[in-house]
């Protein structure tokens, strides 16, 4: 789940979405008759219907579907994936979806985009006071090299919770985790597996989950995920920023590759750095098999998220498992495409914010760490 500011603890990216508390289950309905090519409808009405409604911190406007822009073009096929996911534990208004979601996801691009525009109302997402432009970030899944036992070039330990870690009650900060005898022997044993590196540590502590490839004390290897089971609730500083406060100036580059950098050239200010973010993630480990492989750790609605095509939102802005227009253009990317509404994170706060989910590994990291860009958004709502 996105963290990040999205937990996940700092970054420039974030990304992060992002993240987060998962819908509820709701009984599915009996299927109707599986569409096929010729009973899809060949595209009815599309223009807009209803009236513009207020939900939380959004007020949602109606529009045509002609508004969507690159809606005629998207790989649908690719999101439907995402969308069979949201259909594992769907909410209320999108579980009688779920059946004709699953028979579509063989039909071509054509047929669903005709279901779609037939059984969905698209609405552009605004701010209370009518503002529709707002901001994307991007988050991803870091895989790193760590080992089960400290020593070696291995001494940055990834933690459980402690015992009696609960709601929203502060625990020790990040210094105090580090320096106090008695925050230390609360985690003494809880230790997950070591990492080399306290800049690749705090990574995962941003993005609130990821990959390790470890080393086990036999010495043999496997990969393993570590997904976020708890913060010590104190409030998240980003890195950057104190970077740039410390005179660094703007960083072009990944965060963790310019970091990395700074602190080879200040090694005596590396806890100072490390510090300055006083919040701190804990983990739970969880197996990795093939199937799990191709997705990312589970989001905030309790499904895995799907490279490229999950966001963290506000939920307060738009409820999980809703499918979303999203349109974006940056020096990093330009995005059209519909996602789905599968994470938050702490960051992510607004009505036109989103968390972009960039995938697993270091080449998802070089993108979510250049997302930062202009964002427009549109959820679709069933009819």
């Amino acid at each position: 789940m996105t963290v990040f500011f999205r937990v996940t603890p700092s970054i420039l990216i974030i990304a992060a979405v992002l993240a987060i508390a998962g819908c509820t289950s709701a009984p599915r309905l009996p299927a109707p008759p599986a569409p096929t090519g010729a009973s899809v409808p060949a595209r009815p009405d599309t223009g807009a219907q209803g009236a513009a409604q207020v939900r939380g911190k959004s007020r949602w406007v109606p529009v045509a579907w002609t508004d969507l822009p690159g809606f005629e073009s998207d790989t649908l096929f690719e999101a439907w994936n995402a969308w069979l996911k949201s259909c594992e534990r769907p909410g209320a208004v999108f579980a009688p979806l779920c059946g004709e979601v699953r028979r579509l996801s063989i039909a071509t691009g054509d047929e669903q985009r005709a279901w779609m525009t037939s059984r969905l109302q698209p609405y552009r997402v605004e701010t209370l006071q009518g503002q529709a432009d707002g901001l994307l970030t991007s988050y991803y899944e870091p895989l790193l090299k760590a080992s089960r036992l400290s020593g070696n070039g291995y001494a940055v330990p990834l933690y459980q919770p402690p015992a009696g870690l609960s709601g929203r009650k502060p625990w020790y900060t990040r210094q105090e985790i580090e320096t106090l005898p008695e925050a230390q022997a609360a985690l003494r044993g809880r230790e997950i597996a070591w990492l080399a590196d306290p800049i690749d540590a705090m990574s995962l502590h941003i993005q609130g989950s990821g990959r390790l490839l470890v080393t086990e004390a036999d010495g043999g290897q496997r990969t393993v995920r570590v997904a976020f089971a708890g913060s010590n609730e104190q409030p998240f500083r980003s890195i950057t920023q104190w970077l740039i406060e410390q005179g660094q100036g703007r960083m072009v580059a990944p965060w963790t590759e310019s970091t990395k950098t700074w602190v080879a050239q200040n090694p005596q200010r590396l806890p100072q750095l490390l510090w300055s973010n006083p919040r701190y993630i804990f983990f739970r480990e969880e197996a990795l098999n093939e199937r799990d492989a191709a997705y990312g750790p589970r989001g905030a609605q309790g499904v895995p998220l799907t490279p490229g095509r999950s966001i963290a939102v506000d939920r307060e802005s738009i409820p999980y498992g809703t499918p979303v227009w999203l349109a974006s253009r940056g020096a990093a990317a330009d995005l059209q495409k519909l996602v789905m509404a599968q994470d938050t994170g702490s960051a992510i706060v607004g009505a036109v914010r989103a968390d972009y989910f960039a995938g697993t590994g270091p080449q998802a990291g070089e993108l979510a760490s250049r997302v930062n860009q202009p964002l427009r958004l549109w959820v679709l709502w069933p009819k």
